[in-house]
């Protein structure tokens, strides 16, 4: 049994009526509301792409899943290899045989998006850069990444080596989240290792719009790339983009899409926790029917164009037999914007419904057997 409840939903703030942002310069391009875990706007975002130095995302998770469990520590010493030592491109300048410590290691990876630094760290997890892509990908798989496969730590060109923007989305969600108390390393503007002070390459940190990260990339196969987010009034954007002409363009888009999604939607709260949200009758119980409700505060942001168009069914096979227990799990709200998969939450049952006694049932098969209901 479904029911569609569209035109009853107080939605408690509102947001200004702009339009859709026009079709985005990106090849591929994804942008969510972490606060709710809301997809704001996206294009091909499942496509395979080379996801250039936005890789190093991975190698800092490990590198923080090591610190916190005390694998690493932050003033340990990485001995530095002759293969960390000659990797090609960008470059934090680590010395060939020097000692140095996994802070300064990680402010390489981060703000210089050191090549060196990166592989110096992978060894330092599991001894060969290889070793450490077999467990990156295996990691990201874990995560829930499903299109995503680790050749190297960097992100320099190879054909094992792939990702999409929404499993990048995906890890930098968890990057935030997992890890909130290294996270400050990604609004760093600069950092100075060997008398060479580099600058963060994330044009979003220069711009006054609330950016805190995360990681630029670049090849010639992958164009210009960026995984960006901001914070505005409490509420969190995460966007990637990938596959632009030069870096003005990555800046400019990247700004123009965060301010877009800043602008021009809004959060609406659906239903609250607890909230009575319909009601399933329940056979043979003490009581006729029970409330449903959701464990979680249902909060989705939108477009108001989105919002007119959007489909909340209630899922559920009705009746439910008795007895029921406060909590039971008895249906599902299922919730589709424009355009999206549809956003699906259990439903719980509010209250316990025991079951009728022996010579009530029989009363109520009768009565049902004979009236039909």
């Amino acid at each position: 049994m479904r029911r569609i409840l569209c035109l009853f939903l107080i939605l408690l703030t509102t947001a200004p009526a702009l339009a859709a942002p026009p079709e985005s310069a990106a090849r591929n391009a994804i942008l969510i509301d972490v606060t709710n875990d809301t997809v704001l706007y996206e294009k091909a975002p499942d496509d395979r792409i080379p996801p250039a130095s936005m890789s190093k995302i991975m190698t800092a998770y490990m590198v923080f899943e090591a610190l916190k469990s005390g694998r690493l520590t932050l003033e340990q010493s990485v001995h530095i290899s002759e293969h960390a030592w000659r990797t090609q491109g960008s470059k934090t300048f680590v010395e060939l045989g020097n000692d140095i410590k996994v802070e300064e290691l990680i402010r390489g990876m981060v703000i210089q998006s050191g090549n060196d630094a990166t592989v110096a760290l992978a060894e330092a997890l599991y001894g060969t850069e290889g070793g450490y892509a077999e467990a990156a990908t295996e990691r990201a798989k874990q995560l829930g990444m499903s299109n995503s496969s680790y050749a190297n730590a960097t992100g320099m060109p190879d054909p094992n080596h792939y990702s999409t923007v929404r499993d990048l989305a995906t890890l930098a969600q968890h990057l935030m989240v997992d890890f909130p108390e290294y996270y400050h390393y990604y609004s760093e503007k600069e950092f100075t290792y060997h008398g060479i002070k580099q600058q963060n390459r994330n044009p979003l940190l220069y711009m006054n719009i609330g950016a805190d990260g995360v990681k630029t990339g670049h090849t010639e196969e992958s164009g210009y790339c960026l995984i960006g987010s901001a914070v505005q009034n409490g509420r969190r954007l995460l966007l990637v983009v990938a596959g632009l002409p030069d870096d003005k363009a990555r800046a400019d888009e990247a700004a123009r899409l965060l301010q877009w999604g800043f602008s021009s939607t809004g959060t609406y709260t659906l239903f609250k926790k607890d909230a009575e949200v319909d009601r399933l009758p329940v056979w043979l119980g003490t009581a006729a029917d029970v409330a449903l409700v959701t464990d979680r505060d249902i909060i989705l942001s939108m477009t108001r164009d989105a919002r007119k168009d959007m489909l909340v069914e209630v899922k559920m096979k009705s009746p439910a037999e008795a007895p029921v227990a406060a909590g039971q799990t008895l249906g599902t709200l299922s919730v589709t914007l424009p355009g999206q998969a549809a956003h699906e939450y259990p439903l719980l049952a509010k209250d316990s419904v025991a079951e009728l006694g022996f010579m009530a049932q029989l009363m109520a098969k009768v009565h049902y057997f004979i009236l039909g209901e």
